[in-house]
């Protein structure tokens, strides 16, 4: 094993590592601050797919499909939280679960209606094709852009968190949802502009990694795994977390996948399974008591 394939293996792992941190980072802040567990978080990431896919046949620019199908996915999240989601938020998880593993079989089947049972791929920017090239090794330029764009993504969902009003809220409301309604904030409109944010970022994450993995029934449901497998491994609610946890999971998918196809799932649940043996609250979230 030479420092080529290590490179080139690490560069894979942190451009997969990015694609799952914009979708563990939604699902991480929708289960901090409104204490549901979105199991249909995987399919908005396919529907947002499918989106941007839409849109990139029709214009022939990817840009363009990078905005439109996060706004309108978000919108779409936006609807089902008020319709849907809102009316079990006082119950217990059981049902929260029930409610939207439900929810992510209709979807499913809703894009299966709508856009068929084929796999395709979005087609990256022409400026983008083509690898370049560092001594021995050549990486494609779509994933630098990938891993670049996570890396941006991750500072300025930081930036959005920690330093305006609405992060102040969030995290207001993940420690204490009964403070931020004394105060006179609408903790429904929050909690409605968080799922729609969340499902947005699930939908980005469908068209930037459209050209890498592509789109296909059935990928909800992996993709929601691993977001799972990431946000438990990087602390539930934590957006630091999630970024750290995105980054353990994408390298030991992607080193396992290398070295040992058949066990390339054991690599994953075994760096989890380490984690929570030292650090049980994941690697950033609370200590267990």
């Amino acid at each position: 094993m030479d420092l080529t394939f290590i490179g080139l293996q690490f560069l894979n792992g942190m451009a997969f590592a990015m694609t799952l941190f914009l979708v563990a980072v939604g699902l991480t802040l929708i289960f901090g601050l409104m204490d549901v567990l979105n199991l249909a978080h995987g399919t908005f990431y396919l529907i947002g797919a499918y989106v941007g896919l839409s849109v990139l046949k029709v214009t022939n620019n990817f840009w363009l499909a990078l905005i439109v199908a996060p706004i309108a996915v978000a919108l779409l999240g936006y609807v089902i939280e008020i319709v849907v989601i809102r009316p079990v938020y006082a119950r217990g998880h059981l049902d929260q679960v029930l409610l939207t593993l439900g929810l992510a079989f209709l979807l499913a089947d809703q894009t299966r209606l709508v856009w068929g049972s084929f796999e395709e791929a979005l087609a990256a920017p022409a400026w983008l094709a083509g690898s370049l090239s560092y001594g021995k090794i050549f990486f494609p330029r779509y994933r630098l852009f990938v891993i670049g764009f996570g890396l941006a993504a991750a500072v300025a969902l930081w930036l959005l968190i920690e330093r305006t009003r609405w992060g102040a809220v969030i995290r207001a409301g993940q420690s204490n949802r009964t403070m931020v309604r004394s105060l006179g904030i609408d903790i429904g409109r929050v909690f409605a502009h968080t799922f729609a944010f969340g499902c947005g970022l699930a939908a980005l994450a469908g068209v930037v990694a459209g050209p890498i993995i592509g789109v296909a029934p059935g990928l909800d449901a992996e993709i929601l795994m691993l977001a799972l497998i990431v946000v438990v491994t990087g602390g539930l609610g934590s957006l630091s977390g999630s970024f750290w946890g995105s980054i353990l999971i994408g390298q030991a998918d992607t080193f396992g996948k290398a070295l040992l196809p058949q066990f390339s799932l054991f690599f994953i649940f075994g760096v989890m399974a380490v984690v929570l043996l030292y650090r049980p609250g994941g690697l950033l979230g609370k200590r267990a008591s």
